[in-house]
């Protein structure tokens, strides 16, 4: 199905949303969607589907295509790699960072070689899936050392070109370094961090609706790094609670009928909560409660 098919099979005044079809970001997508009240059935076969209860068609794409049709105006919203964003070489807007996908996109050279510069691969065979972003990181080295670089394009197994004599060197994503490693290669240089990111087109006409998502989506964000802790601590003891339990603005605080102590509700990180509520309990804290987020609003 061709994109004007796409756009074709939703009602042309809704907002066009573009998700990865598929890949290791459709799972974390479709669970942050959810999460943000962004609800959808995705029929078989069809690469588009109409959400329920918001003026929204999300197109399933390549996460490789997106900031492309997000740039041209194609779509009003994608959410895809910073690398992708980069390597596309479009006008975007980029709404946030979303948190998940995070890797880095590096120069990677054989171990056995013990190349300890950058500068040293100048010059040589690099082969990538991101020729753009190579071509640009390299310019540089070339234009310093009076050489010129060769960069040839691939679109899968990078890792392997060095070991086909295809190339001195890779320049591709590492997450966990696995297939790196196990394809015997080594970072010799990182080129830049990457996440999922939100963009969207700087020319949409729906700038209220992608505020709406924007606030549902950095909503449900929040909820899943913290937790609201509440407990009850005494007035001489509130100085030490809050410097444990700043909150992510400030804390809340109740007065009680009892009048010497009082109940505080702040959030705090999911990874320090036990930390928290022992440092709590050791200055003679009460009552300590912890609560799950479903989503929030800041």
């Amino acid at each position: 199905m061709t994109v004007t098919e796409r756009q074709n099979s939703s009602p042309p005044e809704n907002l066009k949303f573009a998700i990865p079809k598929k890949g290791r970001l459709y799972d974390k997508v479709v669970e942050l969607l959810k999460g943000a009240g962004v609800e959808f059935r995705r029929k078989d076969r069809l690469d588009v589907a109409i959400c329920v209860g918001l003026p929204i068609t999300l197109v399933f794409l390549p996460a490789a295509d997106i900031a492309k049709f997000v740039g041209e105006g194609n779509v009003d919203l994608g959410i895809t790699g910073f690398d992708v964003v980069q390597e596309s070489q479009v006008q975007v807007e980029k709404i946030m960072d979303l948190g998940f996908g995070k890797c880095k996109l590096s120069v990677q050279a054989p171990l056995i070689e013990n190349y300890t510069s950058v500068e040293q691969l100048a010059g040589k065979r690099i082969v990538t899936s991101f020729p753009n972003v190579s071509k640009a990181f390299f310019k540089d080295y070339d234009q310093k050392l009076g050489v010129t670089t060769s960069v040839s394009y691939v679109s899968g197994s990078v890792e392997a070109a060095c070991g086909l004599g295809l190339a001195d060197a890779v320049v591709d994503l590492v997450e966990t370094g696995t297939t790196m490693r196990a394809a015997g290669l080594e970072v010799v240089h990182d080129i830049l961090d990457t996440q999922a990111i939100l963009i969207s087109n700087p020319n949409s006409t729906h700038k209220d609706l992608i505020s709406r998502l924007k606030r549902r989506i950095d909503g449900y964000i929040t909820a899943t790094k913290y937790v609201m802790i509440m407990y009850n601590v005494s007035n001489e003891l509130m100085e030490k609670a809050l410097v444990i339990t700043p909150g992510k603005r400030s804390p809340t605080i109740t007065n009680l009928s009892c009048g010497n102590v009082k109940a505080v509700s702040s959030l705090v990180l999911k990874k320090e909560v036990s930390e928290k509520m022992d440092a709590l309990h050791d200055i003679g804290a009460t009552d300590i409660l912890v609560l799950d987020l479903q989503n929030s609003r800041m």
